[in-house]
């Protein structure tokens, strides 16, 4: 399980046969056994799923699965570490492996039908992944290894410190459960920074229609980005108004005009969005 990274076949070979670790494209391999078994375990499955794995780079993690699911997709963007995948899973019918970009890819439509997911997703594109994952249609349920401090942020509540908008947007749509912590030392080479497995479950009825999300989300990041502002000021800017209208926008839906981003919780901000989306074009 590794994080993608550039195209591009290897001609030389690293420690154990693989191909040699780029440290400038953040290549980081889970290798903790433990770890490994707590992410498959994760994903509850039961035989039948479809699972689609984002990055599975050595395959310690597809190793896990196998036998696992009805059938296993792999998305991988290293074109060595793509071909090693084949080499290693050809006997076994129920595995493919897609060299791909997965922000050009099709999860869905690849998985052809219902599936379930699980990535180890790279630091620097953590955010665009997770959300090009959770398109329309969405899996039945997702399992992410993340920089801690990005899971934190997933699952965090209102007036946490690591609430924003993230935690907003992702709630808006699923159930974020924080499982695990994962150190440094399960990687090889170590990151500097510590992981967290997080599981993803669509909610039964998402707070905005899926199909507004990515202006639901607009909606949010301008929020947060004026998030020390109160939120009469924020809705003055953002609709383009005087004082006295953007109070009276917020007061006749119950929004205190001095209370803070941070202080809304998801539902809430649902609400906002559906009252105020025609007057404010996020910046």
């Amino acid at each position: 399980m590794r994080r993608p990274t550039a195209r591009g076949a290897r001609g030389a070979r690293g420690t154990g046969g693989h191909p040699p670790v780029l440290k400038r494209l953040g290549q980081h391999f889970l290798n903790d056994e433990r770890v490994l078994e707590s992410i498959a375990s994760a994903l509850d499955l039961t035989g039948d799923e479809t699972v689609v794995e984002i990055g599975p780079g050595r395959g310690a993690l597809t190793r896990h699965l196998a036998g696992r699911a009805r059938r296993l997709v792999l998305i991988e963007l290293d074109r060595a570490l793509a071909a090693n995948l084949r080499i290693e899973f050809a006997g076994d019918t129920t595995i493919e492996v897609i060299e791909a970009d997965v922000l050009d890819a099709n999860i869905a439509q690849l998985a052809g039908g219902p599936y379930v997911l699980v990535g180890n997703v790279p630091y620097y594109i953590t955010t665009p992944i997770i959300f090009h994952a959770l398109k329309e249609p969405m899996p039945l349920r997702a399992v992410f290894l993340v920089q801690r401090e990005v899971a934190e942020r997933m699952a965090a509540n209102a007036d946490d410190d690591e609430y924003g908008a993230l935690s907003v947007t992702l709630q808006a749509l699923t159930e974020p459960e924080l499982l695990m912590h994962v150190p440094p030392s399960a990687f090889t080479p170590a990151p500097k920074v510590h992981s967290a497995v997080v599981r993803l479950r669509p909610r039964t009825s998402p707070l905005v229609p899926p199909e507004t999300a990515p202006g639901f989300q607009a909606f949010v990041q301008s929020f947060f980005g004026m998030r020390r502002k109160q939120l009469g000021t924020i809705v003055r800017s953002l609709a383009a108004v005087d004082t006295e209208r953007a109070r009276e926008m917020l007061t006749a839906g119950g929004w205190d005009p001095s209370a803070r981003p941070e202080t809304l919780s998801p539902p809430e901000f649902a609400r906002l969005y559906a009252a105020l989306r025609a007057n404010i074009t996020p910046g």
